[in-house]
């Protein structure tokens, strides 16, 4: 493979933007009331979920990196160097620099909706890896999983690190997962990091950090939306409230009324009954069985499981049916 450094390549699908009013209005008028953990992510969400993955409690980030950096040969065999490797919601690309070198891949397609957060991270890789052909994709992964056309000889493999598949209900991770399958077709595979079921005080501690950095990640919600949208939630008068609701196999973050009140977003009034909750997220945790049922139904087949020795956390790779 040539070592001279390859120009950056870009594709914009425009994907189109959220309407935070409108979708935020529509979650606080509904019963329950909820909001699209989409919107956690603004400058000061993104460097508070940051601060999350290094807290002592927030076990899967760096768990995932142990798993990877422990078998990344074997990983890189599974993959087959040569690949097309392709990461919806690539984010900052952290995870993916732990396989680059191993798998060699013939070019990494990082998708972002960010365009330009995406064109700064996707430079900064092609820049570190200089044989490395970058082709970085702005779309949002959820709704549009088109990329640019490659020789058909050059095999396909999705890589979803970080449990963010467990934000989805089951039956849309399992439509996320016929796009992604549809996306690699012929013989492409799937990498993908699964948080898994264990006991629920590990489960409770990993979103009530003792430093109360997922708490303030949560009310961001809070001070967002008084920025941005014209609303004047008091803060003081919510709570976090984080749990494991072990029947349906999820954590759920909630922001808690602590009083009965009435807040302004806009020129609309929306009235809170003392305990009542703004639901923010979901994050399910599976069985290894439970996913497999789940990859299955959308048209993968389980390779191989790499978990690290407490089981907390794996990362699993799946090849196409």
């Amino acid at each position: 493979m040539s070592t001279t450094a390859i120009a950056l390549k870009f594709q914009d699908n425009h994907p189109p933007e959220s309407d935070f009013t409108q979708e935020a209005l529509k979650g606080l008028l509904s019963t329950p009331k909820r909001i699209s953990p989409k919107f956690f992510y603004d400058e000061i969400g993104s460097r508070l979920f940051d601060a999350i993955c290094h807290t002592e409690e927030y076990y899967p980030t760096r768990t995932e990196s142990r798993i990877i950096k422990a078998n990344v040969e074997e990983i890189a065999r599974q993959i087959g160097r040569g690949c097309l490797l392709v990461e919806p919601g690539s984010g900052n690309s952290k995870k993916v620099r732990e396989l680059l070198t191993a798998v060699k891949p013939h070019s990494y397609l990082p998708m972002d909706i960010s365009k330009a957060f995406l064109k700064k991270e996707a430079a900064k890789v092609a820049s570190e890896f200089p044989w490395l052909n970058v082709h970085a994709v702005c779309s949002d992964f959820t709704v549009s999983m088109d990329i640019p056309l490659y020789p058909s000889g050059v095999r396909r493999v999705a890589f979803f690190p970080g449990s963010s598949i467990g934000n989805f209900e089951p039956n849309e991770a399992t439509e996320f997962l016929k796009s992604i399958h549809k996306m690699v077709g012929g013989d492409g595979g799937l990498l993908i990091g699964v948080d898994l079921k264990k006991d629920t005080p590990t489960l409770n501690a990993a979103y009530n950090d003792k430093a109360g950095i997922t708490a303030k990640f949560n009310m961001n919600l809070l001070v967002r939306m008084n920025k941005e949208l014209g609303a004047n939630f008091d803060t003081n008068t919510f709570k976090h409230s984080a749990f494991y609701h072990e029947e349906l196999g999820r954590i759920e973050m909630h922001l808690v009324s602590l009083k009965e009140q009435t807040v302004k977003v806009g020129t609309n009034t929306i009235l809170f009954q003392k305990g009542e909750t703004i639901h923010t997220e979901n994050s399910y945790k599976y069985s290894l069985s439970e996913f497999e049922q789940l990859a299955k139904a959308a048209g993968f087949t389980l390779e191989t499981v790499w978990m690290d020795q407490e089981h907390k956390f794996s990362l699993q790779y799946f090849n196409r049916k």
